[in-house]
């Protein structure tokens, strides 16, 4: 999976949206695929209008700290593309890390906010939502 350091680095050499656009269809195609078992109703992300979803799996570090890990997938490609976005900065943290992060900030950053849809936007929303969610229950079972 490309670090969301690595995404940001070249979000920064493309100056087009075009060009950006084409880069984010590029990473959904290099998401690793998703089980078709996990194509599951507890899997999908609500608020988002392309279908989305979130395979959680919550591994102990060293510490024993959570640390939860994601698969996901989409059926449009430049939501799957976002997918692989939100799972390069969340996926592998521990929920302090995930509840730490400023999501949104990065997709502003990014120019998400004045060039994808407000139907994309949401459904980023949601997907973060979903896994911040994630977060605050490993923290409260920990």
């Amino acid at each position: 999976m490309t670090s969301i350091d690595e995404i940001r680095d070249n979000f920064a050499l493309l100056d087009e949206w075009d060009d950006r656009y084409r880069y984010v269809i590029e990473l959904g195609r290099a998401l690793a695929p998703l089980p078709e078992e996990e194509h599951s109703p507890d899997n999908k992300v609500q608020g988002c209008v392309s279908q989305v979803w979130l395979s959680k799996r919550i591994d102990r570090d060293g510490n024993g700290e959570p640390r939860l890990s994601y698969l996901g997938d989409s059926d449009a490609h430049i939501v799957r593309g976002l997918v692989a976005i939100v799972l390069s900065l969340f996926s592998g943290r521990t929920p302090r890390e995930i509840l730490a992060a400023d999501a949104l900030a990065l997709f502003d950053e990014f120019g998400f906010r004045d060039h994808l849809t407000p139907q994309r936007s949401n459904g980023l929303r949601s997907m973060v939502e979903r896994i911040r969610n994630d977060a605050r229950e490993a923290l409260a079972t920990a």
